[in-house]
């Protein structure tokens, strides 16, 4: 029988990871979440205007590209979902348009984010603009500093950005911040996590909004190729949203080949990567047990990678059970060959690519896939927030 994935224990346990590790005063908050959100999202009132602003709003469905220059330089068929076209550039506001309005309908008045590479701050403040509600986006030092245009667009959508400035000034930091907002802000505020991260029911319900990718790509393919199920689906992992709304409705076709893509730094033993899957160990982070970067005596280690987006200690709990499980075939790809990445797609398809989005091109030729074969990559976001990097980088661009 083929082992179910989709879908988390009523615990919101993937197999040994996941649950809700969370202080007392926030249990209220993620228990309302967990009796209410599957009710409201599968609910026809909340499906008919979900859909209505992916459509008029987002602008989905996003296309199916073939990329026939990328696919005669790799020697295989490959298609390029297009989630860099998405309004505000990347696949983060299909759960931001899914989680504003499961906010609305829980009565709350005060949205907060975190942000790494920006693109989910930018895709929050999006939706907070829409629905005239205030927000709050956390961001570590660092990524600000890196990913400024982003800043700008926040601020200028009329979100305020909160700088945090312990530990790496990255991800995990921000995410701490935020966390810290929600327990003195418990009533009113509605905590919008970006990825497939964070206690249960987050992972399940990010999860289930992105699905729409892969739900997309299923029809499309089979008008293009008349099959729904590729060989291959490529998606690259910091803390895994992207990816697990491109695998999703392939979790439980065992014919179709998921590789997530981690950022592997400056190399796996260099002491500054983030490739979880490989260096990590059973441990708890932002309130569920995952895989998690961490030292002998528990402490998370710094995560590194030149990409905003992937510099996180941890994976989501679907990303460890599907690694652990063998579902999925983790890759992980160094700067460098990320960066020549970027030139590739740039320079063969006219398409110049999100730094964290290189990092799953660059994993094409270690696919070992066939002129035969099909392999869909999804094109999670669009490069314009890079540009100051690759300008900086721009010797390795060759």
């Amino acid at each position: 029988m083929t082992p179910t994935y989709q879908s988390p224990t009523e615990r919101g346990y993937y197999g040994e990871f996941g649950g809700a590790f969370v202080p007392e005063m926030l249990y209220p908050n993620v228990e309302e979440l967990r009796t209410r959100y599957r009710e409201i999202l599968d609910g026809a009132e909340f499906q008919q205007e979900f859909r209505r602003l992916l459509r008029d709003y987002v602008g989905r469905p996003t296309p199916l590209f073939e990329a026939k220059r990328l696919s005669e330089k790799h020697g295989t068929r490959i298609f390029l979902k297009r989630e860099d076209l998405c309004h505000t550039g990347a696949h983060k506001v299909n759960n931001t348009v899914g989680q504003i309005l499961l906010a609305q309908r829980l009565g709350k008045t005060r949205i907060i984010a975190e942000t790494g590479a920006g693109q989910h701050g930018v895709a929050t403040a999006t939706v907070c603009a829409l629905m005239g509600l205030p927000c709050v986006v956390y961001m570590g030092e660092v990524d600000m500093a890196r990913q400024r245009p982003n800043v700008e667009r926040m601020r200028l959508l009329g979100a305020e950005v909160r700088a945090a400035s312990s530990g790496s000034r990255t991800l995990k930091d921000a995410t701490n911040e935020a966390i810290r907002d929600w327990i003195s802000n418990p009533v009113d505020t509605h905590y919008i996590i970006g990825s497939v991260v964070g206690p249960h029911p987050y992972p399940d319900l990010v999860a289930r909004l992105q699905s729409i990718i892969s739900e997309e790509i299923r029809s499309q393919l089979l008008e293009k190729t008349g099959t729904e199920l590729p060989d291959y689906v490529v998606a690259c992992v910091g803390g895994g949203s992207n990816a697990a709304g491109a695998f999703y409705h392939f979790l439980d076709e065992p014919s179709v080949q998921l590789i997530a893509v981690e950022a592997a730094g400056h190399g796996l033993d260099s002491g500054h990567s983030a490739a979880t899957s490989v260096l990590g160990r059973p441990g708890i982070i932002h309130g569920s047990r995952t895989l998690l970067m961490q030292d002998e005596h528990g402490q998370i280690t710094e995560p590194y990678s030149l990409s905003a987006g992937l510099d996180y200690p941890g994976i989501g709990p679907l990303h460890a059970h599907l690694g652990v499980s063998g579902r999925a075939r983790f890759v992980s790809i160094e700067d460098e060959p990320a960066l020549r990445a970027v030139a590739e797609l740039s320079r063969l398809e006219g398409i110049i690519p999100a730094l964290e989005t290189a990092h799953a091109l660059a994993a094409l030729p270690q696919l070992g896939a066939t002129e035969s074969e099909v392999v869909v990559l999804n094109l999670s976001g669009r490069g314009d927030k890079d540009l100051d990097t690759y300008l900086k980088y721009a010797d390795k661009l060759q």
